[in-house]
């Protein structure tokens, strides 16, 4: 159970990519700026961090 949990984590950084990706692909052509990209980003990465330290916590609990 905990390798799933383990690989999702980092899907959150795969999306974060992709979203600023996305934000300043949208710049470039435009001119104009995602906001929405950037905010699911900032997102992507909070939840990144935030699974990471569960995780370490949840690990630490089993020992």
């Amino acid at each position: 159970m905990m390798k799933y949990t383990k690989f999702f984590q980092y899907a959150y950084l795969i999306f974060a990519i992709l979203f600023l990706y996305d934000a300043i692909s949208k710049y470039s052509d435009n001119g104009e700026i995602a906001y929405a990209s950037i905010l699911l980003a900032a997102t992507a990465i909070f939840m990144f961090f935030f699974r990471r330290r569960f995780n370490k916590k949840f690990d630490n609990k089993d020992q």
